[in-house]
Parts: C-alpha cells; sequence; structure tokens
C-alpha cells in the first residue's frame, strides 16, 4: 500500500477486522463507489469486500443494473456501490452517464478505482478522469499475480506520488492486498488521510485562464454543484450531455439535490 507524499495521514488502528454484511446494513456511515474498466476484476473486489451476496436493480430511470452490498470495518458500516464498468466518463453511453452523474452527484465518501495490472496504461483513462471529479480516491492495482507472471513489476509508491492518492497493489481472487485496500478506504473516508489529487495535466495558460472565467461564473450560479471545475472542462471540451444539461434545468436540480444532502444512493439513515 502507496500513500502519495503529498497526503496528509493521522495514525490508524492496525487491530480492525472485517465484517462482511452481504446486501444489507441497518446504517451506513460511509459510501463507497466502486469504478473500472470491464474485466479488471471489480466484481472479484466487491465480492472480497462484502461477501457473495449482491443486492441488485437498476439505477433509477435507466436500464442499467445496479449492484451494492456492505461491509462493516473498525467499527463502522460502509455501502459500496458497484458502478457500471466503463472506459471514461465522458458521458457517450449510459453506462458511463450513471458512473459519471454517482461519483459527481452522489458524492461518495471514496470512490475506488479498479485497474488492470498488466494494462495500467489504457486503465489510467479512467483514473484521471475520477480525480478529475473527487479528492477522495484510491486506486486499486488488482491482477498483480497475472502482471508478475508476465515480468511486469508495479511501482505503486511512484504511482502513488504521480497521482497524489493511495496505491494499492492486489491479487483479489487470492484475497491479497484486501487488508491493504480496507485501511486505505477507511483512512480516506474518515478524513485520516487527505489527498491531492494531480489534476490539469496538459492545461496550458490559455485553457486555465479560459477555466478560471468559467468557474467565476458557473460557482454563483450553481452553488451546490460539487466540482464546479470539472464541469467548467466539460464545457470547454464541448461535452454535449452537460451543455443540454445546463440548458434544461437539470444541472441545477442535480446541483440543488446535493446541496440538500439528497443522494443517488441512500446511506441507509433517516
Amino acid at each position: 500500500m502507496a500513500y502519495p507524499e503529498q497526503c496528509e495521514i493521522c495514525p490508524v488502528n492496525r487491530g480492525s477486522k472485517l465484517v462482511k454484511l452481504g446486501e444489507t446494513s441497518d446504517s451506513t456511515d460511509y459510501v463507497i463507489a466502486l469504478a473500472g474498466n470491464p474485466n479488471v476484476g471489480k466484481s472479484t473486489v466487491f465480492n472480497n469486500l462484502t461477501g457473495l451476496r449482491q443486492h441488485t436493480g437498476n439505477w433509477p430511470g435507466k436500464t442499467v443494473t445496479r449492484a451494492e452490498g456492505a461491509f462493516s470495518y473498525d467499527g463502522s458500516n460502509y455501502k459500496v456501490v458497484d458502478l457500471p464498468g466503463t472506459y471514461s466518463l465522458m458521458s457517450t453511453s449510459t453506462d458511463e452517464e450513471v458512473a459519471r452523474d454517482f461519483i459527481l452527484f452522489g458524492r461518495p465518501d471514496v470512490a475506488v478505482v479498479v485497474m488492470d495490472a498488466t494494462r495500467l496504461e489504457r486503465n489510467l483513462n479512467l483514473v484521471l478522469q475520477v480525480l478529475e471529479i473527487t479528492d477522495k480516491a484510491v486506486v486499486c492495482v488488482n491482477l498483480v499475480d497475472e502482471a508478475e507472471r508476465k515480468g511486469i513489476t508495479i511501482d505503486d509508491r511512484s504511482l502513488a506520488r504521480e497521482l497524489g492518492v493511495p496505491v494499492v497493489l492486489t491479487a483479489a481472487r487470492i484475497g491479497r492486498g484486501i487488508p491493504e485496500l480496507l485501511r486505505s478506504i477507511r483512512d480516506v473516508a474518515t478524513g485520516a488521510l487527505v489527498c491531492k489529487p494531480r489534476r490539469g495535466w496538459t492545461e496550458d495558460k490559455k485553457v486555465k485562464s479560459a477555466l478560471d472565467e468559467l468557474v467565476a461564473l458557473i460557482g454563483p450560479e450553481y452553488p451546490g454543484l460539487p466540482n464546479v471545475r470539472w464541469v467548467a472542462l466539460r464545457l470547454l471540451e464541448g461535452d454535449q450531455r452537460i451543455i443540454d444539461a445546463i440548458r434544461s434545468g437539470e444541472l441545477k436540480s442535480l446541483a440543488l439535490r446535493g446541496e440538500h444532502g439528497e443522494e443517488v444512493i441512500s446511506r441507509g439513515k433517516e
């Protein structure tokens, strides 16, 4: 488990234990979004955290299947929402739209992005997009056993330093790295670890200036919007879904819902 140098870390309890709660929990202290490309072992990670059972259904107004589960760790209950497997969050498909909207407007306490250790370059596209939306993320580099068989070594410390968030190496099907993943999830969720993800990898001065101007316009208009900078960036890139959401009033509705604490997935507390 590697933490980036820019993260602030507080002491944690090393004697914590996982209790898999399957599909139900009386109450939820933290919500975890589980994201990743297809075929990276995301469902195996989900099952390792929650038990083999899943609560499945459709997202409101969508035909996309939703899977939820729960676990208890270090005295807190966590709800895990398994997002549709996607290669990006550009909203070119319903799956991408569902995943993006939940990370942005559902405000999960942690977004865990699962990667394939044998295909890091391809998977990093989604990771960087998630980090543009949320500060609270953990990168789970899965299938490290397959990578090792191919002679691939992952430098998790360097990767964590470059991304600005914790990076955990796992082989979920044999349980390797799951304890470290749990600790990272807890540390980010509770605020024991405050991350500063690296953003704006390719922004030049003109793009940054345009972003600043848009942020100054959007912020006051949508006070409940979780990540104004990300919305401004999508507008600059001509994201038709965001443009339509502004014109129709949908974006304001979603921002107000977030401002009032109404989430896409309930935490189980009234």
